[in-house]
């Protein structure tokens, strides 16, 4: 009779050591892929947004042509908003440099009529980390608002965290209407 011999150690080894080898070369790309990853926003400026309505809260459409102004920190004033007509709402950039923002509102209807209108948004803001790879960004918290009324009626926040969801209006804005 002959002997049969199993050797179970060296092979079983060798097999599980191939196998492994094969899982790794063919997940390699994965592998790397998936430490690699950052998940920085696509988008992250951070935007507050105004929704205009008219004193009964119904949607209201700017009227007037407007554009927007801000003071920048050296003193000079930059344009945030280029001449909006006919919409029902907007976007401004929020500082992350100061803890009240001042915004003049430029409202021009032809040659006819003029007003200009100082909004004041208080804020405090908050740094916001995603990681070290994805650029810094800060979220805000608005704690206050107030304005002139040549031809703005009513500023009011309506939502007070200020992040990268410019969807649900912060701010509800009621103008005055002229004829």
């Amino acid at each position: 009779m002959k002997e049969f011999r199993i050797n179970t150690g060296n092979t079983l080894r060798k097999g599980i050591g191939v196998l492994m080898a094969a899982f790794l070369i063919s997940h390699f790309p994965f592998l790397i892929s998936s430490c690699s990853s950052i998940d920085c926003p696509v988008q992250n400026t951070v935007y507050s947004s105004y929704a205009l309505y008219t004193a009964d809260e119904q949607v209201d459409t700017l009227r007037d042509t407007m554009y927007v102004f801000s003071r920048r920190a050296d003193g000079k004033d930059t344009l945030l908003f280029n001449a909006g007509i006919g919409l029902t709402k907007f976007q401004l950039q929020i500082s992350y440099s100061h803890p009240e923002d001042t915004l003049c509102f430029l409202m021009v209807n032809g040659s006819n009529y003029l007003a200009i209108d100082t909004v004041f948004v208080k804020k405090e803001d908050i740094p916001h980390f995603e990681s070290v790879d994805c650029s810094a960004s800060f979220f805000h918290r608005l704690t206050a608002v107030r304005s002139t009324h040549h031809a703005i009626d009513t500023i009011v926040i309506s939502k007070n965290f200020v992040d990268y969801d410019a969807s649900t209006p912060h701010f509800h804005l009621v103008l005055k209407h002229h004829d």
